[in-house]
């Protein structure tokens, strides 16, 4: 419970932050990736951002205990982060 909490939180602030509230796409897809791909499938996706190693490997450690949770858990967060998203895009296109 407490990774999904923490995991909320940190959409919040990177998506609902009042400067600009737009959602990169390329965040949306790698949020989607981190909660329901496969550790390889991630890994591929990931390496776009050219991230350092020592990065890949602490958000790949993160990824495998988010694979402890059951997939309803799974998919009630990213249902959550996705009202979440939607909400702050309809934000920053009502205060451009």
């Amino acid at each position: 419970m407490r990774l999904s909490v923490s995991l909320l939180l940190i959409t919040l602030a990177l998506c609902c932050y009042e400067a600009n509230s737009s959602v990169c796409p390329a965040f949306a897809t790698e949020l989607t990736g981190f909660l329901l791909a496969s550790d390889v499938l991630f890994r591929l996706q990931i390496e776009i951002f050219n991230a350092p190693a020592e990065a890949v490997e602490a958000k790949m450690n993160v990824k495998r205990c988010v694979n402890e949770l059951s997939l309803g858990k799974l998919l009630l967060i990213e249902r959550i982060l996705g009202e979440v998203l939607t909400e702050c895009s309809a934000y920053d296109k009502a205060n451009i």
